[in-house]
């Protein structure tokens, strides 16, 4: 027989302590929000704060929300369950961050700071602060380091990636049959880059450009190909010489 008719709606009795979890993530997913906010990302502060205080919330209340009920014949209590739906529900606001614009994916990173922040509300939400803090910590170090080790592997990709030198007369549409014969062979142009421009004896305007490239393809059958172009005087991979000049 229960004596107090309001005990029923208390499922825990250190409800103010609960508060402390939740401001451990609150602060957490706030530093990681300024940092998105500063770099002027598409979720800022409040979205990375709310994210992250109400993962800790959730993870409070699958943990502590039913401590009344576990005496209870035929009730069983399965934390891990509110854990995994908020793992799995966080998914939809991350979908909504990531857009397709002229085939270049943007917002990978902004969502998956997002998925972070509800893993830091989650782990401070489970009385898990060191590896909350460690977390934060790990984000930081990702979005401050790895940038220029990025760069450097752009770089590094760059110098080895496929490259066609070309000596052609300039205003003819050359360029333009150049990058046609290249998509139709499976090449996909990564950069143009004018090595120098002339006039021949003539008095034609001449230009010579390096494309970089990427393809799986024969690039010495496409050279071959582009040399035998109209108004295509030279066509070269790399540090090779000529093909062929018209």
């Amino acid at each position: 027989m229960i004596t107090d008719p309001y005990a029923p709606l208390w499922s825990s009795d250190g409800q103010w302590a609960l508060l402390w979890p939740a401001a451990v993530a609150l602060v957490l997913s706030a530093l990681i929000g300024i940092e998105r906010e500063v770099r002027a990302k598409s979720a800022g502060l409040r979205t990375h704060t709310l994210v992250g205080l109400g993962s800790a919330v959730f993870m409070i209340i699958s943990k502590y929300g039913f401590e009344d009920l576990i005496d209870v014949p035929g009730v069983s209590i399965d934390p891990s369950r509110v854990a995994a739906q908020v793992v799995s529900g966080i998914g939809f606001i991350g979908g909504g961050l990531i857009f397709v614009k002229r085939d270049i994916v943007r917002g990978l990173t902004t969502a998956a700071t997002v998925w972070l922040a509800a893993a830091v509300g989650m782990a401070a939400g489970a009385g898990l602060p060191a590896l909350a803090v460690g977390t934060t910590v790990g984000h930081f170090v990702i979005t401050a380091g790895f940038p220029p080790l990025v760069r450097a592997l752009g770089r590094r990709r760059r110098a080895e990636a496929p490259t066609l030198r070309l000596d052609y007369f300039d205003g003819r549409g050359v360029l333009r049959n150049v990058l046609a014969a290249c998509t139709e062979r499976g090449w996909a142009l990564h950069g143009v880059e004018v090595d120098r421009e002339g006039t021949t004896e003539e008095g034609l305007r001449v230009a010579s450009v390096t494309l970089t490239l990427d393809g799986r393809g024969d690039l010495v059958a496409l050279a071959a190909e582009i040399a035998q172009l109209d108004g295509v005087r030279a066509a070269r991979t790399g540090a090779e010489e000529p093909l062929d000049e018209q």
